[in-house]
């Protein structure tokens, strides 16, 4: 009678063996995921969509552009200072999630570090440094309080936004993006200047043959 039992449990046994072979032989032959530092200059376009890569090189591109037009020398001349300047709404109306809020510090970097216009805060930081002042004029010494009502107005806004079109036939895949910004004067609500840059990629998938 007990030798049935002894073999239920002797499969038993074996079942739990094979199996866990199994599972470390099919860990083993699992992909294996390499992880390599690169200079963040590099270019890795992977998947064709907007990158990094597009963000620094078209907030470089357009700022620089901006800043050889006509209407920064024009505006030195009739106030004798440079222009203050503010980034404001950049709207993402392409197909793709493209994080904005990487391409606005792009352009905010290039602006600032131009040092040919004058680049104050957005409302977000404004507001936290006005709490700042408020904390201030509570706990802060008399001598070191920042008092309200200093702040630099902008002369001008920049909006923009970032579109795309998307071709796609037998694999191979086209995005073309097209990047709008404008100057706007507050003043006024003239459009001082206007840039576009575009970025056409082609995307192929290769069919594998077995």
């Amino acid at each position: 009678m007990r030798h049935p039992r002894i073999i239920r449990w002797l499969c038993v046994l074996w079942s739990l063996a094979v199996g866990g072979w199994s599972l470390a032989i099919l860990g083993g032959c699992g992909p294996e995921r390499r992880v390599t530092r690169v200079d963040t200059d590099v270019v890795t376009d992977l998947s064709g969509r907007w990158n990094d890569t597009d963000s620094r090189l078209v907030a470089e591109k357009m700022i620089r552009e901006m800043l050889t037009r006509p209407w920064l020398e024009q505006f030195r001349q009739r106030h004798h200072r440079s222009p203050v300047v503010i980034v404001g709404t950049i709207r993402n109306r392409s197909h793709e999630h493209i994080n904005v809020e990487t391409f606005i510090a792009d352009l905010e970097r290039e602006l600032t570090n131009s040092q040919l216009v004058t680049f104050v805060a957005n409302p977000a930081e404004r507001e936290a440094i006005r709490q700042e002042r408020r904390d201030q004029a509570i706990h802060a010494r008399e001598e070191t309080q920042s008092a309200p009502g200093r702040e630099l107005g902008a002369d001008f806004q920049m909006q923009g936004q970032i579109s795309t079109i998307l071709d796609e036939s037998d694999g191979v895949k086209a995005i073309f993006y097209q990047v709008d910004l404008e100057l706007i004067s507050l003043k006024d609500n003239v459009k001082s200047w206007y840039g576009q840059h575009k970025i056409k990629k082609v995307i192929e998938r290769r069919r594998l043959l077995f």
